[in-house]
């Protein structure tokens, strides 16, 4: 098995969740004992959230880019950001190393492509659902994203900064998730892009009534196809 690098952290949630699903997918298609070789590099989040200015991301992305390039001279073959929001700098990030960084929505894009996903709706951070960053890639590989709902966008930043990434998952939070989700089908979404890795904890994936793209769960797929040399 080829060895992989997380940057992590964003939360630590986040980085738990990918650890799990990661493992998980090895030990199915390797052994029962197997677990995937893996650099974890878990970075401070109070450095790296509510970013909001250039200069704000300018850092980040200079967080980021570092550990990069300490995770690939540690021996890591491939990188994954884990965390949606922070592809915003992915470019550099990329740019910054010799190996591959493994693209979250790429992978998302691709798998919306193939299931023939023409019209949904992004659910995420504000900057996930509003910026071009994130929803190019998914329109490139086809698929029509709603727009997006500032109103819910203020909503789902408030239950992600000051619940989930604190690993809390409230009733409410899982409430006010259904109702968006149930809306958005309403409105006439077909699909719903679940691009922030800790709704998972308030937001059924595999009991709902629109299909739903968890990304995390797609990007860790990829991962793991990458570990196992499946890619």
């Amino acid at each position: 098995m080829r060895k992989l690098g997380l940057i992590g952290g964003m939360s630590w949630v986040s980085t738990r969740t990918y650890y799990e699903y990661i493992n998980r997918i090895i030990q199915s298609r390797r052994d029962p004992h197997a677990s995937a070789p893996m650099l974890i590099e878990s970075l401070d989040f109070t450095d790296l959230y509510g970013l909001k200015s250039d200069e704000d991301w300018d850092r980040a992305a200079g967080v980021l880019v570092a550990s990069a390039r300490r995770l690939a001279g540690a021996g890591a073959g491939a990188l994954v950001i884990g965390a949606n929001s922070m592809h915003k700098v992915y470019d550099r990030v990329a740019g910054a190393v010799d190996i591959p960084v493994i693209h979250i929505a790429e992978c998302v894009g691709e798998k919306m492509g193939r299931d023939g996903v023409k019209t949904a709706a992004l659910i995420g951070t504000s900057n996930v659902m509003t910026e071009s960053f994130y929803r190019e890639r998914l329109v490139a590989h086809g698929v029509d994203l709603m727009p997006p709902d500032m109103k819910n966008a203020e909503t789902l930043d408030r239950i992600i900064y000051t619940q989930l990434t604190c690993g809390k998952a409230t009733r409410d939070a899982e409430r006010a998730l259904k109702t968006i989700i149930t809306v958005k089908g309403q409105e006439g979404a077909r699909a719903i892009v679940l691009a922030c890795t800790e709704l998972e904890l308030v937001v059924d994936v595999d009991a709902n009534v629109l299909p739903i793209y968890d990304c995390t769960r797609i990007h860790a797929e990829k991962a793991a196809a990458w570990i196992l040399d499946e890619d």
